[in-house]
């Protein structure tokens, strides 16, 4: 069965969407290291309010005490870009 314009409309829609999350995910992949230091100076107030979201929405980072901390998720994220990085 062939699909209708929509219906092709409506899937490269979704295929687009679904290209542009992954690289805003890669993104923050690569600044999360970055992230974690502006965290461990105090300097939170210099990351990006839409990117402290997606950190949290990904579960890389967490509200814990009014503060940000990284989760084991986040940890094991920034020990993949380190290994990466090394090879």
């Amino acid at each position: 069965m062939a699909s209708t314009p929509q219906q092709q409309q409506q899937q490269t829609r979704a295929a687009q969407k679904a290209a542009d999350a992954a690289e805003r995910r890669e993104r923050l992949k690569r600044a999360l290291p970055a992230t974690v230091e502006l965290l461990q100076s105090r300097q939170a107030d210099r990351i990006d309010d839409n990117d402290i979201d997606a950190y949290v929405s990904l579960n890389w980072l967490e509200w814990h005490g009014g503060g940000l901390r990284l989760t084991i998720t986040g940890r094991n994220v920034c020990a993949q870009s380190a290994s990466t990085a090394l090879a």
